[in-house]
């Protein structure tokens, strides 16, 4: 089985991590500790890293240490994002953030998941894996987690601390574990 192109697909599929390509995570380990060790001033070598780590970034990339994720190549910044402190990307599948989108710190988006049933998950390696879509100009608040094959809809903001397990719609405020509507944003404040 090619898991590469598996990976880079938006298809959710089952594998087994003996036989993940973990090679593949290697450079992106590297770019990712370089990039946590860099002064703040060295912005030049951080668009470096950017080009080099993910599968798309653009000038309007700014992403705050310390930053971690599994492979690089499959997550897609389209336009402005600001990413602060302590974010972890596990882009087993890709990871999509459109344009305008603001990450507080402390975020974890998991593609990654392993089986429920312990035989599988511990003897046979058996894990699962789903591709995370932000829409443009979603804001995710501090300590929120974004688990596997979940979309959030166009400006749609999700409280601190939230667990995001299904999608959210456009234009709503969500919040809590799990995430549920909140409210439609409907007024400024």
């Amino acid at each position: 089985m090619d898991y590469l192109i598996l990976m880079k697909s938006n298809q959710a599929y089952n594998s087994s991590q003996f036989d993940m390509p973990t090679d593949l995570q290697e450079k992106a380990k590297d770019l990712c500790w370089e990039f946590n060790q860099l002064r703040p001033s060295n912005e030049k070598r951080k668009k470096e890293i950017y080009q080099e780590l993910f599968g798309e970034s653009t000038d309007l990339t700014f992403i705050e240490p310390t930053f971690h994720c599994d492979y690089g190549f499959n997550i897609h910044f389209k336009g402005l994002a600001v990413v602060n402190y302590n974010c972890t990307m596990l882009d087993t599948s890709p990871i999509t953030i459109g344009a305008g989108a603001f990450i507080a710190p402390g975020v974890v988006f998991a593609c990654s998941g392993h089986s429920l049933d312990p035989k599988k998950r511990v003897e046979e390696g058996i894990g699962t894996s789903a591709p995370i879509t932000l829409k443009e100009n979603v804001w995710i608040g501090a300590n929120v987690t974004v688990l596997a094959g979940v979309t959030i809809g166009k400006n749609s903001v999700i409280g601190a601390g939230s667990v995001v397990n299904k999608d959210i719609p456009d234009n709503v405020v969500a919040v809590g574990s799990p995430c549920k509507v909140l409210r439609p944003i409907d007024r400024v404040n």
